[in-house]
């Protein structure tokens, strides 16, 4: 049997694999960008890429696997073995991508002083949360929730040290013990929320995408303020806050400062 002959009679084969490989990764994005990673913490988070990365290639290589190693004249147990292999590969690169995704999800959405900071899973000092709010301590598999972050004030024991260990890149939403439970800071947020007129001056040409955020919250414009929306990745988009629940109800990258 020549080569492209029996590259042919593998085809029907390999498409069913194909198939099969999608609808796993479909699947498994549902999870990924339906529950850990919603709009917009797939552009804030890392992760995203890295799981897009290996189910990209598990998708294509799996199959591609299959077409290869596929021959009709094979014993039957040598060929599912064969194709077996090929499939344990396959779940053990999607396993792999979905716990890198999982590793490095958003847990938080914290209001901190004069903004919102996504927290990731990596983000957060593990060491110190034991000092955190009970309710907090284990932040779980769902997706990221709003909570406070209490900044160090000047009568603080720990004052400097939270002022150092800001500017070495560990700010307040990153330390279990400066986290509160968002209700004790609802207020706190409506205070500091701007309003769209003063981002609406500071970017004159991106008033269709200003327009098209406030359709999305659903909301009368002046029910609606803005705060910037910074992660360790990006520090340019902004989250529109509804001024009566304080909750952060559209986003869009924007520089907000």
């Amino acid at each position: 049997m020549t080569i492209v002959l029996r590259l042919r009679v593998a085809a029907p084969t390999a498409l069913k694999h194909l198939a099969a490989s999608a609808a796993a990764a479909i699947g498994c994005a549902f999870l990924v960008f339906g529950l850990w990673y919603p709009f917009p913490y797939g552009e804030l988070a890392g992760g995203r890429g890295l799981f897009l990365l290996i189910v990209g290639v598990d998708v294509v290589c799996g199959p591609l696997l299959t077409l290869i190693v596929y021959d009709r004249r094979k014993p039957r147990a040598e060929l599912l073995r064969d194709i077996g292999i090929v499939v344990l590969i396959q779940l053990a690169a999607l396993v792999y991508g979905v716990a890198a995704a999982a590793q490095a999800r958003p847990v938080f959405l914290a209001f901190e002083g004069n903004r919102f900071r996504v927290v990731c899973a990596p983000d957060i000092e593990t060491e110190n949360l034991a000092r955190a709010p009970e309710a907090l301590r284990r932040p779980g598999l769902g997706g990221p929730r709003l909570i406070g972050a209490r900044l160090a004030r000047p009568d603080d024991a720990d004052f400097p040290e939270s002022i150092k260990l800001s500017l070495g890149g560990v700010p307040p939403a990153f330390r279990p013990e400066r986290w509160v439970e968002y209700d004790v800071q609802r207020q706190d947020v409506v205070r500091a929320i701007q309003p769209l007129s003063t981002l609406r001056r500071k970017h004159p040409s991106r008033q269709a995408d200003i327009d098209a955020a406030v359709r999305q919250a659903g909301l009368a414009e002046d029910r609606l303020g803005f705060l910037p929306l910074v992660s360790k990745r990006r520090d340019d988009w902004v989250a529109f806050v509804d001024r009566e629940s304080a909750v952060p109800v559209a986003y869009l990258p924007l520089d907000g400062w």
